[in-house]
């Protein structure tokens, strides 16, 4: 195998990273100014979206963080991170690998547009605020999920804690740190894992 994924330090594009660097697969990684589209305008040439993550696999290529995560674990295992659909937990496992990008960063990406991408006169504080809101009202489902446990399923990393482990991940590089200490003590757990040390610092 190998593939190749475009990355900005910090970005959504962690997640299939850190899935690449724990499945211990063969990649190529290109590390992008942030944001891409504005910083490295040749990039729009490679996906006119112009965001990270950006996956190409052969002929696949792909943008969605959670869904390049899931996609390696369904086409490079078997692998621990992966749970199966016989496994009772598979619902949870699914919900939580959606849940990661579709709920919990997405207020987030508006936080940070309103505190620190827009011009100083387009920052809104307000709007800032209800979307820290948002996210922290979000984050209880974590916090009640992690309560006794050290992983959201199966008793094991799997991609669903990768993809909501970025959204802590997210939450800290932007100074949101308010959370509970379930979610803390999860975070703190993730943050020892040798290959969420390598995705952060590339």
């Amino acid at each position: 195998m190998s593939c190749k994924l475009y990355h900005c330090q910090g970005a959504r594009s962690m997640r299939p990273l850190w899935t690449l660097e724990e499945m211990g697969l063969d990649y190529e990684l290109e590390v992008l100014p942030f944001p891409p589209r504005v910083a490295h305008r040749e990039f729009l040439e490679v996906n006119p979206l112009g965001t990270v993550p950006y996956f190409v696999d052969g002929d696949v290529r792909m943008t969605e963080s959670s869904g390049i995560c899931h996609y390696l674990v369904e086409r490079y295992g078997p692998t621990s991170l992966r749970v199966d659909p016989s496994d009772p937990e598979y619902g949870a496992y699914l919900n939580w690998l959606y849940y990661s990008d579709a709920t919990l960063t997405f207020p987030q990406t508006l936080f940070l547009r309103y505190t620190r991408l827009e011009p100083e006169e387009r920052r809104v504080p307000q709007v800032a605020e209800d979307y820290r809101r948002w996210f922290l009202g979000r984050l209880r489902a974590v916090e009640s999920a992690c309560e006794g446990r050290e992983f959201l399923v199966a008793g094991r990393l799997t991609i669903a804690d990768i993809a909501v482990g970025y959204g802590l991940h997210l939450a800290a590089s932007l100074g949101i740190d308010e959370l509970g200490p379930n979610a803390r003590r999860y975070f703190e757990g993730l943050q020892e894992i040798p290959s969420y040390q390598r995705a952060a610092k590339l």
